[in-house]
Parts: C-alpha cells; structure tokens; sequence
C-alpha cells in the first residue's frame, strides 16, 4: 500500500483508540522506505510522544519488569519506558520499532502486551495506539520469522514506495529541488535495493533525505560533492544525480518566468524536469504573498508550453498537491487546462 494510503490507514487507527476500536497494525517493508517516519508523522499531527521500544535491543524481562519481594510474594517492578499517563500524557503511540529481529524469547513477551494491552498487573492507556514495523526476510536484514500468536495480533500492510507520495513530503519539508527534479527524470532509483548484493549504500526514500544534506554542506566544495553523494545513495545513482547537478547551469531564468517574460523552455528533457521542480518550489514560497495569483498565473502560463503536455501536467499536478486549490483559482487555469485537454490529469 502507499505512503499516503497507510497515512490515512494509521490516522484512523490512532482515532479509534478514543472508541474502543483500535487494532495493532504492523508495517512491513525494506530498509529505507519510510514506515518510522509515518509513524512520527501521526504522532506530530496530533501533538502527542511516540514511545519507540526497540524490541531486538531487549531481553524478555525488559518488558516483563524485573521480580522483587513483597513479605511472602513476588511483585513485579513495571519498566518505566512503557507508556504511563502521569509520566507521558493520556495520549499517544507505542511503537515497537525492528519487531522482526527481536529473538523468540523477546517477541513472546510482547503478546499480551499487544492484544490484550496488558503485561501482568501493568495496563496500556486507554488513548495510546500500538503500532509496530519491521524488515521482511528477503531484505537481508537481521529477522526471524514472525511467530504466529504475535502475527495475528495484527492487522498487517506493505509499506509501497511511489514517486508521487515522495515528492509531496518532499515538498513539504524543504527537500532540495534538484533532488525532486532528479527522481522525477529517474523515478526508477527513487527506491533501488537489491538484497543479492547486500549493499552499503543504495537509493531509498530515507538515503535521499541524505543526498539532499550533502548538497546543502558540500555543494561550495566541488571535489568532494560527488563522493558525498554516492556516499548516500550508492556509487552509480550518486554519479547521476552528480551529473544531473552540474548540468543545470544550462538552466532558463526562473525569476524571468515567475514575472512572467517569453521564456523558452529548454529542449534538453532533464532540465524540463528541473524547472518544473523548481516552479512549484516558486509556487510553495509565493504562499501569502500580495502577488501570489500572478506568479501562479505566469506558472501556469509556462507550464502551457512545454512541447510534452505530460509535463505541465506533472508540473500542475505537484504544484496543486502542494498548496492545494488556489491553483484554480488563478484566470490562467482554464487556459492551460485547455491547452492540455487531451491529457487526463490523475491524482
């Protein structure tokens, strides 16, 4: 399933621990491809901690709590990583983060404390989710099969990767344009991992949050920008995005289209892309301003003349998911929307 859909998945299944209604849920996939951070993701939505327990990092009584003596009795000491209303809030997430490379003896401890939300006298709060993520066995990753009691205390999902739900975050958090561009006209090493090969450094959505660091620090040092980035995203995709970089002083005037002058579009297809990255970035930063209807308008306007109509339509696509509807609102929609009549625009 995609980012976006098991976003919703996750949202709805953190709501439905205010009725009574809330099922475990287990995220499986690849190293790299996001399940922690949409588990983050929900909980900055609602303001709430996430408690991340590590459960291959533990031994069994590190849940289960350490025994002491109570007169003739044996009491058990409840770990006080586990959520706890005065100590965390009455709210929030319990995420067992890499559950499928903790060792038998860890994961049986973990049972009632994910159907029944119990562990001997110790009670999960009413409002906290349970959400957990793991590596599948074919991702060369340190994992035991999931026994089967523990699996069917969940609901289970594959987390997919898509381009489209990368960029949108993407956008969201500032990640470099050249980078956006880069997957747009690569969108095959947005996620390229071979378990065969077992490598160190491979294309994912995490490692080109990485890439995009690089080129914030390395970018004035030149010598060292390409070793960076195949440092990130392994040797052949960090060569391309190199590449792909250095040829973008071929690039039209960006500030010439925002004011709306005759701008030619490059006829080159990655600096195609690299505009229409760099536009809808223009399109997020013009938010608020008294002229944002008019950079739109000229965006738009440009986005008309690209000899392949698929790519204004990626152009206005990106740009809609990432400040929503005021690019409707703009005259110049209905003419580049005629332009592009014969081009289905999908979400």
């Amino acid at each position: 399933m995609r980012p976006a859909q098991l976003l919703t998945v996750l949202e709805l299944e953190y709501q439905s621990t205010r009725r009574g209604q809330h099922t475990p849920v287990m995220l499986w996939g690849p190293p790299g491809v996001g399940k922690s951070q949409m588990v983050a993701q929900i909980a900055a939505r609602h303001a709430v901690p996430v408690i991340d327990i590590r459960l291959s990092q533990m031994e069994p009584s590190d849940l289960r709590g350490i025994p002491y003596r109570v007169d003739e009795q044996v009491e058990w000491a409840i770990p006080t990583m586990l959520p706890d209303t005065e100590r965390h809030g009455p709210e929030g997430i319990l995420f067992l983060d890499e559950i499928t490379s903790a060792p038998p003896s860890v994961s049986a401890a973990a049972y009632q404390l994910i159907l029944d939300r119990r562990l001997g006298e110790y009670q999960v709060p009413d409002h906290w989710a349970i959400f957990a993520a793991g590596n599948r066995q074919g991702d060369r990753g340190v994992t035991y099969t999931m026994p089967a009691p523990l699996a069917n205390r969940f609901s289970h999902f594959e987390v997919e990767t898509n381009l489209d739900d990368w960029v949108s975050w993407a956008y969201r958090n500032e990640i470099d344009e050249r980078v956006i561009a880069f997957l747009r006209f690569r969108p095959e090493l947005l996620f390229d991992f071979d378990p065969a090969h077992n490598p160190v450094a491979f294309p994912s959505p995490r490692s080109w949050e990485f890439a995009h660091r690089g080129l914030q620090k390395f970018t004035d040092h030149p010598q060292l920008l390409q070793g960076t980035l195949q440092a990130c995203v392994g040797p052949a995709a960090g060569v391309e995005l190199h590449a792909f970089v250095n040829s973008l002083d071929q690039m039209p005037d960006l500030d010439a289209i925002i004011a709306g002058q005759d701008v030619t579009t490059p006829t080159e297809i990655d600096l195609q892309y690299a505009v229409a990255a760099a536009l809808v970035g223009r399109a997020i930063r013009a938010q608020g301003q008294p002229n944002q209807n008019e950079i739109l308008g000229n965006i738009l306007d440009y986005a008309g003349r690209f000899p392949q109509r698929e790519m204004g339509v990626m152009l206005v696509s990106d740009m809609h998911r990432a400040i929503g509807n005021a690019v409707f609102e703009v005259p110049q929609f209905a003419n580049w929307a005629q332009i592009v009549s014969e081009v289905m625009l999908f979400e």
